[in-house]
């Protein structure tokens, strides 16, 4: 009896139909078993890896066949024998994924090499997205997610780069909760700072909101101290500061495409509900905790009223939500700028700190510092051309904004 090995086929050249038919067909002629496959196109360029398992003294007449189908189609064959088939599984795989306003290579060039230092192989780059920013992902395998996260921090800041390490498997493809702040994430306002200016007391509330967004100050202590400003204020002001509010962009994109592939959007604010609410509800958002401005005889009284939404609030937001919705916590997102996220962004299997402060972006998962905040979607593994997707069953058309800097 032939002994049995292994024969690897790597087929390439130009992309058509019918090219993986013919060679398949043509090796059915032969007593083979197929142990692994793997095809990839790039820009019309086909490359089939087909790792077979033949009998060692039979593989010769594998090789003709396969170099007879090779000339057939005018395409480029190598033959490997004794190869192994890559494992599956996941337990050492990891996904980095890279965001660049522009990308250059230099910054992929460091990347690699940040790589290659924690032992880690790139099996796959692929991009994912070119616009509002240009994603890419390295699959890999060998490296420590939490090792490779410490050295490539520091290098993607230098660079200029966006970076996210996540572990691959069913984790990071389960993720279906995304918790998002308000302030300065969702929308590009404080809303405390818009009612402050009609106080009078806008540069007031300001320097204050900025202390306590990078932590200087205690969350609940500031949020009395600017809301007392706001003592005396009709009522209808709330309605105005309604209108001024501006999204953040890509937050329309980001939540009807999430909503449209099933995930559950929630809310979270240290800001009010009266004047969040009007914007979720008109965004589609399925749940929101906030502050409630107190209202008496159709003035505001300078005060809130029921539990504080605090930093502590937020994380305890992001657990009722994730049990309501029946996600665990290791599959949920977090989005959030300010030191008052903080807690919500470690609970969260991915925490992103979003044009945040310095210590918010050493604290989190992850960051993006581009202010594109459908970005998140491609740290979910959605691609853009699945966001246009999206938006065509929808009967939209996605918009295309040009972007500064030179194109790639």
């Amino acid at each position: 009896m032939d002994a049995p090995g292994t024969l690897l086929v790597i087929l390439s050249g130009r992309d058509r139909p019918g090219v993986t038919a013919q060679l398949f067909a043509a090796l059915s002629e032969n007593a083979t078993t197929v142990l692994d496959i793997e095809q990839l196109v790039v820009r019309g360029r086909l490359i089939l890896a087909v790792l077979l398992g033949v009998d060692s003294n039979r593989a010769g007449d594998v090789r003709v066949t396969v170099h007879r189908v090779a000339t057939s189609l005018g395409m480029e064959v190598e033959t490997v024998p004794g190869a192994h088939s890559t494992p599956t599984t996941t337990d050492s795989r990891v996904v980095i994924t890279v965001l660049g306003a522009p990308l250059r290579p230099q910054a992929v060039a460091a990347i690699a090499e940040v790589i290659a230092e924690q032992g880690g192989n790139i099996d796959r780059i692929r991009r994912i997205a070119e616009y509002p920013v240009t994603a890419i992902i390295f699959e890999g395998s060998g490296a420590q997610e939490s090792s490779l996260r410490r050295a490539l921090t520091p290098r993607a800041a230098e660079l200029g780069v966006d970076v996210a390490v996540q572990q691959s498997g069913i984790t990071r493809r389960g993720q279906r909760l995304i918790v998002m702040d308000v302030d300065s994430t969702l929308i590009q306002d404080e809303v405390i700072d818009l009612l402050a200016g009609h106080a009078g007391r806008g540069a007031e509330v300001a320097a204050i909101t900025e202390s306590a967004m990078r932590g200087d100050i205690d969350f609940a202590e500031s949020l009395r101290q600017r809301v007392s400003t706001l003592a005396g204020l009709p009522e209808s002001v709330i309605s105005q500061v309604q209108q001024e509010i501006k999204l953040t962009s890509g937050a329309r994109t980001l939540v009807r495409t999430l909503k449209f592939l099933g995930f559950h959007v929630c809310l979270v604010s240290g800001g009010f509900r009266q004047v969040i609410e009007p914007l979720a509800k008109e965004l589609g958002v399925d749940r929101v905790r906030a502050n409630e401005l107190q209202v008496r005889d159709g003035r505001l009284t300078g005060t809130c009223i029921g539990p504080l939404v605090d930093r502590q609030g937020k994380r305890q937001a992001l657990v009722t939500f994730a049990e309501e919705f029946g996600v665990p916590l290791e599959q949920c997102v977090a989005v959030g700028d300010g030191a008052n996220d903080l807690d919500m962004l470690a609970a969260a299997g991915l925490g992103v700190a979003f044009n945040a402060k310095p210590a918010v972006r050493e604290a989190a998962h992850t960051s993006i510092t581009k202010p594109y905040l459908d970005s998140i979607l491609f740290l979910l593994g959605i691609t853009r051309a699945e966001v246009e997707q999206a938006d065509r069953a929808q009967g939209l058309e996605s918009p295309r904004i040009p972007i500064e800097g030179p194109s790639l």
